[in-house]
């Protein structure tokens, strides 16, 4: 923000005693340290010519004001106005643009080629946010001022404006009949924000807007055809969101059956949706298999907090680092802290990458910046430090009280004592903290697939997706970890992820979902076999144990929450920590990454069981043709099914440059699965037609070995 002031020299503008008896530097000190030129002057104070023309003051800002800046900012432009002098014209503040007039009037005021006269309620809904909602008091009540005479004031509303206030001089409404809401898509276990039409209630507390203390006009900007095939009221939250946290509070009120008690509600969920946020609560071990509340979900339900969320707050209370992950979750539940202007969107990205420091995590981003806020606090420089990194303010101290709600609560649950200092020992471990993100934030996990010029994610559900636009992985041009832990994933036009970290594969397999062996010697796998491992037995041997002790020691904390783990189980702590801070960040258990090549042995075993005994045996042909194809480093096999004359259809299955024909089938189904079959039986050598001399198993982990030299490979997962 640059402020400059009249012509000449006579009274200097913020060090002169010219509009009270105390210079404008001492009444606004932080606005003055904000201004890169600090002595600017003015001829006079509204000094008026005999000619009768009141001399013109212009201000050219070259910033938007931060939202604790517009308070002062507000409050000297009133002081300024009643330097007025009486009798003359009431508008002498002329605001003009610096440069090209074609920006958007939300980062600077434009009037050219001549001056133009702008009012104080105009003002500042221009220097303000696009958006105010939720923002600086000062930005809410501008909607209710009065506009001068000539001036039309336009107030753009989302449906928060429905029914949350009511704006006294509005008398049009223009309704377009649509809204963004939250709604939850059960088939694909991903919550949506997509723009719809609004239930008819919502239509008529839009009309409402106008006409509340006088008369007034509203504008459907739809047919009554449309408007009659509206439902008549928005849809039930229950029926839009995921149900983890309620049914994670029905097993804690010991209500029953969860199914049970919400098929009883007046419009009861899909029985998909229920059975998703059971099957989570599950996987993130609050649940057991008879739907019974575990230790960790009977702590769980005690804390306001998503589960989640709440599992990250217990195991940082457990592995000693509290204080970052405190910070993590209150940025989670609060606002983004990182502000992004629109006409300074580069400069905030750049001040974001510095917290990021290169360690591929927006939640470790959020952590520094809190920091830097807090020793920035300790020497009164604290408003300084948010404008000068774009960052807000009144976010920073809403984690700060979110911090201080979350460590009473864990207090009372016994896993902290009064003394910060013992559940903050690891606290500086970046490497453990990424564990425990890790832990919380499971099974919300995607592979990342390195191309030459780009970067694949690929969740389960999804296939492909995007991260948003403000994380600090989207613009990197290569991640080196081959998964990502992230937040929420909502569906927009495409599926995007919020809030991700890196972590590597011995962080997943210690800290992610429960981990079973394979049908090889070194083959773990993980969410019933979506995510898969490949290693020397000896390692996963070690894995397996280690996973073991963990939960062991978990438990007992959370039976015993006075357990003293740093005399009972301080070797096992190390060793954890140790693993996790010198594992390789590129994925290193699958072949060809790392390890060496298999023997022909093992390449036998790859193949599924009934493969390498021999013959085509199974329901889920197409699924073991497609891990055994990750498993050697190529993409997903693609189908071409075509339907003959005879009501039969036909595929073909093509991978890595081959085509396999299957027989004729009754259906499309079962012609893929023949198909895959077909190709099946030529990896294990097996079929009538081909050599058996030649081994085209190790000729297609041979492909895939020189194939990983010109590029980095897929993960080891089954959505590869």
């Amino acid at each position: 923000m640059f402020a400059g002031v009249g012509e000449g020299t006579r009274i200097r503008f913020w060090h002169d005693r010219w509009i009270g008896d105390t210079t404008l530097k001492d009444i606004y000190p932080e606005l003055y340290g904000c201004l890169a030129v600090k002595d600017a002057c003015i001829s006079e104070v509204l000094w008026i010519p005999e000619g009768g023309t009141i001399r013109v003051w212009n201000l050219t800002f070259y910033r938007a004001f931060e939202d604790w800046e517009l308070a002062a900012s507000y409050s000297l432009l009133q002081l300024i106005q009643t330097r007025i002098p009486q009798g003359t014209r009431r508008y002498t503040l002329f605001w003009r643009l610096k440069g090209d007039v074609g920006k958007p009037p939300s980062s600077s005021l434009s009037c050219d080629p001549f001056p133009m006269v702008f009012y104080a309620s105009s003002l500042w809904y221009s220097l303000g946010y696009a958006r105010i909602g939720g923002g600086f008091a000062i930005l809410l009540r501008l909607i209710f001022d009065k506009p001068e005479d000539g001036v039309r004031k336009i107030v753009l509303a989302t449906n928060m404006a429905e029914t949350s206030i009511t704006i006294n001089d509005v008398v049009f409404v223009v309704d377009c009949g649509k809204a963004k809401e939250t709604s939850y898509d059960a088939l694909n276990n991903t919550p949506c924000l997509l723009p719809s039409w609004i239930s008819k209630a919502a239509a008529r507390q839009r009309r409402g807007r106008a006409g509340r203390v006088q008369s007034g006009e509203c504008y459907h900007l739809y047919p009554r055809c449309v408007y009659d095939a509206f439902a008549d009221y928005q849809l039930p939250e229950l029926l839009r969101t995921p149900l983890q946290s309620l049914c994670l509070q029905i097993k804690s009120l010991q209500l029953g059956s969860i199914s049970e008690f919400l098929s009883r509600a007046l419009q009861a969920p899909e029985p998909l949706s229920v059975q998703n946020a059971v099957e989570y609560l599950k996987i993130i071990g609050a649940l057991d298999e008879n739907e019974n509340l575990t230790l960790l979900g009977r702590n769980l339900s005690t804390l306001p907090v998503e589960p989640k969320l709440g599992k990250m707050l217990i195991f940082g209370a457990i592995f000693n680092c509290l204080d970052p992950i405190m910070t993590v979750v209150a940025g989670l539940s609060a606002r983004d802290p990182f502000l992004m202007p629109f006409d300074k969107k580069d400069l905030a990205e750049s001040a974001k990458a510095q917290f990021a420091a290169r360690n591929y995590s927006d939640h470790l981003a959020v952590v520094r910046a809190y920091e830097g806020w807090k020793d920035a606090e300790r020497t009164q420089s604290g408003y300084e430090y948010c404008w000068r990194n774009f960052l807000s303010a009144q976010t920073l101290k809403a984690i700060d009280s979110l911090r201080k709600q979350f460590f009473f609560l864990l207090k009372d649950t016994g896993l902290v004592d009064q003394n910060p200092e013992n559940c903050n020992r690891w606290s500086h471990d970046e490497h453990l903290i990424r564990a425990i993100i890790c832990a919380g934030l499971f099974p919300g996990i995607c592979s990342v697939v390195n191309k030459e010029k780009s970067i694949a994610l690929k969740t389960m559900e999804d296939g492909q997706v995007l991260l948003y636009s403000n994380s600090v992985n989207a613009g990197v041009p290569k991640i080196p970890y081959p998964w990502l832990v992230f937040n929420e994933k909502v569906k927009v036009n495409s599926v995007f992820l919020r809030d991700s970290t890196g972590v590597s594969d011995s962080v997943l397999l210690l800290f992610g979902g429960n981990i079973s062996r394979g049908g090889l010697d070194g083959h773990l796998k993980m969410l019933g076999g979506y995510l898969e491992f490949f290693m020397k037995p000896a390692l996963a041997d070690t894995f397996i144990s280690l996973r073991r002790e963990v939960e062991e020691l978990i438990r007992k904390k959370l039976l015993d929450p006075k357990h003293d783990m740093q005399l009972y189980n301080d070797k096992l702590l190390s060793t954890v920590r140790l693993l996790v801070s010198e594992d390789q960040c590129d994925g290193r258990f699958v072949y060809g990454r790392h390890l060496p090549a298999p023997s022909k042995k093992a390449t036998k075993d790859m193949l599924p069981g009934a493969l390498s005994k021999g013959g085509v045996e199974g329901n889920n042909l197409k699924n073991q043709l497609q891990t055994l194809l990750a498993r050697a480093g190529h993409e997903a096999p693609t189908y071409k099914t075509k339907e003959l004359k005879n009501n039969q259809f036909r595929s073909t299955v093509i991978f890595n440059g081959l085509n396999f024909v299957g027989k004729p089938c009754t259906s499309k189904k079962l012609a893929e699965k023949d198909a895959a079959g077909e190709a099946l039986l030529w990896l294990s050598g097996e079929s009538p037609s081909v050599s058996t001399d030649i081994d085209h198993m190790s000729m297609l982990l041979k492909k895939s070995k020189k194939k990983d030299q010109r590029r980095t490979s897929i993960r080891g997962a089954k959505w590869g």
